[in-house]
């Protein structure tokens, strides 16, 4: 929802100046350029939904684990107003203050939820599934039968959570093609995530020995046919 608010934000402000189609759209100092405060407020709407959503989450269900998905989406606040700031700020105080806090928010950012992937949504337990796989009695079973793939989805997702920093931050986006290219991988990282996480809420219910029933439901005219009670 970041990506498509901020580039709803500078569609609309550029339909309002005028600046469609002009050298304006491709100027960081043009007035719907980087350095629109408007940017980080609207980069911070879907994250900040997130956090509240946790929060609301937590008051209702008193889990803990809701707060720590909470402080994940926190991270990424620091990460947006940072990048920011590069436009409001001295260079010099931008490159020794303001820059160092900001790599070091976005390696925070990245690392935790990347943590958060493998250990709470795909519940890999730091690898150790994975290594015990040529002994499935000792580990919940896996559906994809070969370990590549578990490396493959773990290392591919350390590098894209990293690049989608690049989103994130205002004052890096002026290459439109390497926007484009982070997106698009940005959608292949959410892809394969969801079979992954998929799989561990599959594992969580056959572990649990909870089976969903298969009830017949009646087709609408076997209702009507079966129906005693009709009144005219």
């Amino acid at each position: 929802m970041a990506k498509v608010f901020s580039d709803l934000e500078r569609s609309v402000c550029r339909m309002v100046h005028r600046q469609v189609a002009t050298i304006a759209w491709f100027e960081a100092d043009s007035v719907c350029g980087s350095h629109s405060v408007a940017i980080p407020l609207v980069l911070v709407i879907p994250y900040i939904w997130r956090l509240l959503q946790c929060l609301r989450q937590y008051k209702d269900t008193k889990e803990k684990p809701t707060l720590f998905n909470a402080l994940k989406y926190s991270t990424a606040v620091p990460v947006i107003f940072l990048s920011a700031l590069k436009y409001h700020v001295s260079p010099d105080r931008w490159t020794y203050v303001y820059r160092r806090l900001w790599l070091f928010s976005s390696v925070v950012n990245s690392l935790y939820s990347f943590y958060w992937d493998i250990t709470r949504d795909w519940d890999l337990s730091v690898f150790t599934r994975i290594f015990k796989f040529n002994k499935p009695s000792l580990c919940t079973n896996l559906f994809y039968g070969r370990r590549w793939v578990y490396f493959w989805v773990i290392g591919s997702n350390l590098i894209l959570r990293c690049t989608w920093t690049y989103k994130l931050s205002a004052h890096l986006r002026h290459n439109y093609l390497t926007v484009f290219m982070v997106t698009a991988l940005e959608m292949l990282r959410r892809f394969q995530w969801i079979f992954f996480r998929v799989e561990n809420e599959w594992n969580k219910i056959t572990k649990s020995g909870f089976q969903i029933p298969m009830v017949d439901m009646p087709r609408e005219e076997e209702k009507l046919l079966g129906s005693t009670n009709h009144n005219v």
